[in-house]
């Protein structure tokens, strides 16, 4: 129920924050993500943001962006990346922290973890 409506909330976006409701939000591949607990807001739609957000479009980042660089970030930061591509690459995301303090009124941080092993969709290039 919002504002006396019955409705069906469908998060595209988003992930559910109803009062106590668990849930994760990653940040990008060399980013840590939070497990958090929601606060309940109406005013969300008790949602939160589910990740980082894009700072790049999938294809400006695969034509601006060189794997070289990528993987040297990856391993000064002692992270094994089993699949992806550049479009997923950590430099296409916001900074999650930002993003999680603009959030702070919808979900409570529970614990920070960060990544070592992470395995990401393929660029699409071909089959998974």
């Amino acid at each position: 129920m919002h504002q006396g409506r019955e409705l069906i909330v469908h998060r595209k976006g988003a992930t559910p924050a109803g009062k106590g409701v668990l849930g994760i939000i990653p940040g990008s591949m060399a980013s840590p993500g939070f497990v958090v607990r929601g606060l309940g807001h109406d005013s969300s739609l008790q949602s939160a943001s589910h990740g980082a957000g894009r700072l790049m479009s999938r294809t400006q980042a695969v034509k601006t962006l060189q794997w070289n660089e990528i993987r040297i970030q990856l391993e000064n930061q002692g992270i094994f990346l089993l699949g992806g591509g550049l479009d997923e690459a950590p430099q296409v995301y916001k900074d999650i922290r930002k993003v999680m303090a603009c959030q702070a009124e919808l979900v409570e941080v529970i614990a920070e973890f960060h990544p070592s092993i992470v395995r990401m969709a393929d660029d699409g290039s071909r089959e998974d």
